[in-house]
């Protein structure tokens, strides 16, 4: 989901900014300024829910953070924070009583919970607490397995997550194609025919068809640490999925609409499936019954691009950053997908397709996505990604939200 060349060269160039503790008013506080900027325009076009702020962890903790979850909650904006995998962190967010947390390691977040769980009891206002937080797999659960492929999310239903969360991109027969990169990226991806696939031949998703990325990709490259595994014997119901669905192999590219059916095909298979007659089969039907799709769009504002924000954010220029070595040719490209309109309504239509109005919403960096989506699909509930405060008063916000410089 993040931007996570931008995290890291942000924390490297830059101090976060530092908002005084305890504002609860838009004048001091910029995240409050977006969300009643957001929350205005949403009702103006009568949305079923009120938007949601999705900020980066890090700007949640510390002795003067940046993000201020209980005047945020209080004023009716759900926080769900991006993305931890250490445990004391993700305590002090559980301290916070954030509504939910991101993580690459839904087994570490699962532990967390159930210890809390554990050292609430008797504490009837805890328990109520822990038992509506909201633990979602970054990209499936990409500590675990190849980042967004049906194993991830695989590993992150068998962890007892309650959302997915995952990017999507929209392909040349208007499939939404799950994938983090505007293109397959050969961190992750290989040719199934095993030629070389390299950053120089690499293919965008917008340039591509969903049967052709399937029947091309393997995305089963091992790059996240030593607890990622790509062993198939470990993913039993991905493994029978694709073969029902006549893939190539569990880590091909897979697709929201595809996602939406491998979700439905995992209950079954632990409902009254070959999965039945294992212990944990009912509370993984369960599991996958209730669980909720978090979708983000991979699309960013025409004239932007991850240097440039990176710019904005850092104070360097962009020769500066090209001189430092640090960031990768990619960055410096502007966006490389479908139009706005068309990417918003492959994916909704998707989301109404398969009836996940109730299960589904959208997350961006692009606040221009969410804006839309509001008008076209008020049905659909919109999460607005935050990596910093100095990027909410920059041109990559729409004007309509943009916050007041501080």
């Amino acid at each position: 989901m993040s931007l996570l060349l931008l995290t890291l060269f942000a924390a490297t160039f830059c101090a976060p900014l530092l908002v005084a503790q305890g504002s609860d008013t838009s004048s001091s506080d910029p995240y409050m300024e977006l969300m009643q900027k957001a929350s205005a325009h949403a009702k103006k076009h009568h949305t079923k829910y009120p938007p949601a702020l999705s900020p980066l962890f890090s700007t949640l903790l510390g002795p003067d953070p940046e993000v201020h979850v209980a005047d945020l909650q209080k004023a009716g904006f759900k926080v769900v924070p991006w993305t931890t995998n250490d445990p004391e962190q993700m305590k002090q967010l559980l301290a916070l009583k954030v509504d939910g947390i991101i993580s690459d390691r839904p087994d570490i977040l699962h532990k967390v919970i159930l210890e809390a769980r554990e050292a609430a009891k008797g504490d009837a206002a805890q328990l109520a607490y822990l038992d509506q937080l909201d633990a979602e797999g970054h990209r499936g659960g990409r500590g675990i397995r190849p980042e967004n492929t049906l194993p991830a999310f695989e590993g992150g239903l068998d962890n007892g997550i309650h959302t997915i969360e995952t990017d999507t991109g929209v392909t040349t027969d208007h499939q939404s194609l799950i994938w983090h990169d505007q293109f397959l990226n050969p961190q992750s991806c290989r040719h199934a025919d095993g030629t070389p696939y390299t950053l120089e031949n690499r293919v965008y998703t917008r340039d591509i068809s969903m049967a052709d990325a399937q029947k091309t990709f393997i995305c089963d490259k091992l790059h996240f640490g030593p607890d990622q595994k790509n062993d198939l014997a470990l993913s039993p119901v991905a493994v029978a999925f694709a073969k029902h669905e006549g893939m190539i192999s569990p880590y091909a590219p897979t697709s929201a609409a595809q996602l939406f059916r491998f979700v439905n095909f995992y209950e079954k298979y632990y409902e009254s499936g070959e999965g039945s007659h294992l212990p944990e089969a009912k509370q993984r039907a369960y599991t996958a019954k209730h669980v909720h799709f978090n979708l983000e769009t991979k699309i960013v504002p025409p004239g932007i691009s991850e240097a440039s924000m990176m710019a904005q954010m850092t104070g360097h220029t962009l020769a500066e950053l090209k001189a430092s070595g640090k960031v990768p040719a990619s960055a410096f490209e502007e966006n490389h997908t479908v139009d706005l309109v068309t990417f918003v309504d492959t994916l909704c239509g998707f989301i109404r397709e398969y009836h996940m109005q109730e299960r589904a919403d959208v997350q961006s960096f692009d606040f221009r996505t969410l804006l839309l989506v509001q008008e076209k699909y008020p049905e659909i509930p919109t999460y607005y990604l935050t990596e910093s405060a100095k990027l909410l008063s920059s041109e990559m916000v729409p004007e309509e939200l943009r916050v007041s410089k501080r």
